[in-house]
């Protein structure tokens, strides 16, 4: 993961693409997952704090993969389904508030 997140760093620094998110690009409104890109691009440009600002539901389950293979995972799956929805469900409204507050869409 650490050779992806320096590789699209190295990429995005040769040809910036623009907003990738589609929903972000027609609408204006950012998903749940907008700035999973830019955490791998600030990651792998050595920028770990923006990496989090960018979008710490996306870090936190890209550390969560890579650790599955030690045990993680199946931590996860022994959760009864009600719950892992839950975690799940709560982790994307939290990362949309985020997004919304992140650029500047949810005045508090």
């Amino acid at each position: 993961m650490a050779i992806a997140a320096v590789g699209a760093a190295w990429i995005h620094r040769a040809n910036d693409p623009g907003v990738l998110c589609p929903l972000r690009a027609i609408t204006g409104v950012p998903c749940p997952l907008c700035g999973g890109t830019t955490v791998f691009i600030e990651f792998g440009s050595g920028r770990p704090a923006r990496a989090v600002l960018a979008n710490p539901v996306a870090l936190a389950g890209a550390i969560a993969v890579a650790l599955a293979p030690l045990g993680l995972g199946s931590r996860w799956w022994a959760l009864q389904p009600r719950t892992r929805a839950w975690v799940l469900g709560t982790a994307l409204v939290g990362s949309e508030l985020w997004q919304l507050a992140r650029l500047g869409l949810l005045r508090v």
